[in-house]
């Protein structure tokens, strides 16, 4: 599954030949990208959902409310989702600071002239 893999980046697992390193419990387990089981297992769902709850991100009160369904599914929707939104909001700020400092170079460069 995409959202699988999506989630599997997030949690910062290591990717080598098609297949992903699951440290937990220093397991030594390499899985396929068809192997996660995020959207099955709530011992694979549980630590994504602590990470996004610590991230700092105040959008995290849409996985609280999924928590409390007690249902996997609408858990890994709300993780899927904030990921989503977490990395956009990542992506954001590197190309935010590019244009300041770009603003602030033109702004200089009038300035010489």
């Amino acid at each position: 599954m995409k959202d699988n893999k999506l989630i599997a980046e997030f949690m910062g697992l290591q990717f080598s030949k098609g297949e992903y390193y699951r440290p937990l419990y220093n397991s030594g387990d390499w899985v396929s990208e068809n192997e996660l089981q995020y959207h099955t297992s709530w011992d694979w769902l549980m630590p994504v959902a602590e990470k996004c709850l610590t991230t700092g991100d105040s959008q995290h009160f849409v996985i609280n409310d999924a928590l409390l369904t007690c249902n996997i599914e609408e858990v890994y929707k709300a993780v899927v989702e904030f990921i989503k939104q977490y990395n956009d909001e990542q992506y954001k700020i590197p190309i935010q600071r590019r244009r300041y400092v770009l603003h602030y170079r033109e702004s200089y460069e009038r300035c010489r002239v």
